[in-house]
């Protein structure tokens, strides 16, 4: 059969049997570790589904790579393919140093208006790590990709426009509290109803598809009470009114206990409960860092603003072993485009020596199999890597923390894993 694209249509992802599916290999060890995954991904979709599936591979240039063949950090020719073809992977990328994009990875989420950054956290028996019970960890980030932060609004200390924005701030506006004025850069936080409710949406939708119990918003409402505070207001709103009949926020909970009392709150919430509904709650971003260390299980889908997200989500990979096994995906479930990614950097001080861990990008590939609803590949990687950690079977990364570790190169972890498929 010919290779076709992917396509969105009536807000559901099409996938042909053949598709095309664009990739960006990545710098330093990115081709070491594309290597690795590919050779994995077609034996995982060989094995599920014979010849009927199969999926055409579509080189697209970014980074070093491409600005040494084109000049350019990011050719527009490899945005308008992730536009066109809905769907990619891409290994780890440099970002410029002194020139050019700010940030490749920013660039293009903001090109395609990924604004979910999804994060799946979970451990894997026979992984390292610090807790005692990491087995409770089993936690979905959605963290909002285009705001906050990554707006990148922000003027130099010193330069002709601060001055602009701080006398704007001080005669316009009546700000008086920045106390020094002469040695101050400003940065600008934009968080809207928009932002909030789609992501909040997509995280609610996720819980309900996964049947999951919670959905929490982290926030730190407290000190930013119209951006951050927003996102929590908004965020409440958005599940009162989009899904009064699957959900119970701690907003309802409130009321009844104002108006009727304790009883009946704790009347409202065990009805609640015993009606599957999901429950919708929120936490200070700080106090939320401490209880996933205390108490993790409570916790199972979080939405939360970028920062705050960059923050959770690299302290949850490291609660389960690192960053090298947590994958990573920037969504828009709207128009169905979504790249996936490895979370890591590109580690040019091992890169060439086969010592490289493809898990993060490998786990992604894994997840962007599962939104193509090709589950029994993904489903095929995911058990042999569980049944290769149990027996403490890894790169050398992992493999030196393990009891009766193994450590593998990347190339023989691959061998391994192919095998095992």
């Amino acid at each position: 059969m010919t290779a076709q694209k992917i396509q969105q249509i009536d807000n559901n992802l099409n996938v042909p049997n053949y598709p095309i599916i664009p990739f960006i290999e990545g710098d330093g060890i990115g081709k070491e570790i594309w290597r690795s995954v590919k050779q994995v991904l077609d034996k995982a979709v060989r094995t599920a589904y014979g010849e009927s599936k199969k999926i055409e591979w579509k080189e697209v240039l970014a980074g070093e790579k491409a600005h040494i063949k084109t000049g350019s950090w990011l050719p527009e020719e490899t945005v308008q393919a992730f536009r066109d073809y809905l769907v990619g992977i891409k290994g780890p990328l440099t970002t410029p140093v002194g020139e050019g994009i700010r940030s490749l990875n920013v660039a293009l989420r903001q090109e395609l208006d990924l604004f979910v950054c999804l994060r799946p956290v979970r451990w894997f028996k026979g992984v390292a790590t610090p807790l005692l019970e990491p087995e409770k960890v089993s936690i979905t980030i959605f963290r909002e990709n285009t705001e906050d932060i990554y707006a990148g609004i922000e003027w130099n200390a010193g330069t002709p426009e601060v001055k602009k924005v701080l006398d704007f701030l001080k005669n316009e506006m009546g700000v008086t509290n920045i106390r020094f004025p002469e040695t101050t850069s400003i940065g600008i936080k934009p968080v809207s109803s928009e932002g909030t409710e789609r992501l909040v949406r997509a995280a609610i939708e996720y819980a309900i598809e996964h049947k999951l119990p919670s959905v929490t918003l982290v926030h730190k409402g407290n000190i930013m009470k119209y951006t951050e505070g927003g996102f929590k207001k908004w965020g409440y709103a958005l599940a009162e009114r989009e899904f009064p009949d699957q959900v119970y926020t701690n907003n309802t909970f409130v009321r009844i206990k104002n108006a009727q009392g304790l009883a009946a709150a704790v009347k409202s919430y065990k009805e609640a409960e015993e009606n599957g509904k999901i429950f919708i709650k929120d936490v200070i971003a700080d106090a939320f860092l401490q209880n996933t260390l205390l108490k993790p299980e409570e916790y199972s889908v979080i939405a939360t603003l970028n920062l705050n997200g960059d923050y959770i989500s690299d302290q949850l990979a490291a609660m389960v072993g690192g960053i090298g096994i947590a994958p990573g995906a920037n969504i828009n479930y709207k128009t169905g485009h979504a790249i996936f990614e490895a979370t890591h950097g590109t580690a040019p001080d091992i890169a060439g020596q086969n010592k490289a861990n493809p898990c993060s990008m490998l786990l992604s590939a894994v997840m962007m199999l599962e939104y193509m609803k090709w589950n029994e590949a993904a489903d095929l990687i995911t058990k042999a890597l569980e049944n290769m950690f149990k027996d403490g079977i890894a790169t050398h990364d992992l493999a030196r923390f393990m009891p009766n570790g193994q450590s593998l190169t990347t190339t023989e972890f691959s061998e391994q894993l192919i095998h095992n498929l």
